[in-house]
């Protein structure tokens, strides 16, 4: 336990990586350990990610956690002042004023964890994740397995045709894929 007159010192932490990589599970195991060690939490996801439940942030392998859907990023500035630690999962589905967000809590003193995709479905840097990147002070990037070769997968191939940037689903939808999988894959697209 800290002692009282203890610095209070915030952070910024970002687990990134591909659909089926295990962000959301690390974030979790992290919450949980901040939980164990008595410190007070909060935990956020944007209103869309519904796949699970509505009320907690629950990862492929069941582990979950209760948590409050947001819509706007600016709703995390409102926690109770005695809040120590704050997770954010989804977080590629927010707009960029999430960074300013991150920053600000950080900067009071709040230790705060981040989990989202780094890349879209295009391989593209997806929403405010770059961003976060650039500015936390740890950064860990988890990896799948590629479902065809079974290397080390870094990208999030959409099986469906839909070209819309968010499209919610599982293994359905998505599938992991290495470098040399997922361009395979898009080049048998284009012909």
């Amino acid at each position: 336990m800290f002692a009282e007159n203890a610095k209070k010192t915030g952070c910024i932490e970002v687990i990134c990586g591909s659909m089926f990589s295990g962000k959301t599970e690390e974030l979790i195991r992290r919450l949980k350990r901040a939980q164990f060690a008595k410190q007070k939490i909060e935990t956020f996801k944007p209103t869309v990610d519904k796949r699970y439940s509505e009320l907690d942030v629950v990862s492929h392998d069941s582990h979950s956690i209760s948590c409050t859907p947001i819509k706007s990023p600016s709703r995390m500035l409102q926690i109770a002042p005695d809040t120590q630690v704050v997770g954010i999962d989804e977080a590629q589905f927010f707009d960029e004023s999430l960074i300013e967000v991150v920053q600000t809590l950080a900067n009071r003193g709040v230790r705060v964890i981040v989990a989202g995709l780094d890349t879209d479905y295009l391989g593209k840097p997806f929403g405010p994740i770059p961003g976060l990147l650039a500015i936390a002070e740890d950064v860990q990037k988890v990896h799948a397995i590629c479902v065809r070769c079974g290397a080390l997968a870094n990208h999030s191939h959409r099986l469906s045709q839909s070209r819309k940037l968010v499209v919610l689903g599982e293994k359905d939808i998505y599938e992991p894929l290495c470098r040399e999988c997922y361009n395979k894959a898009l080049a048998e697209e284009k012909e």
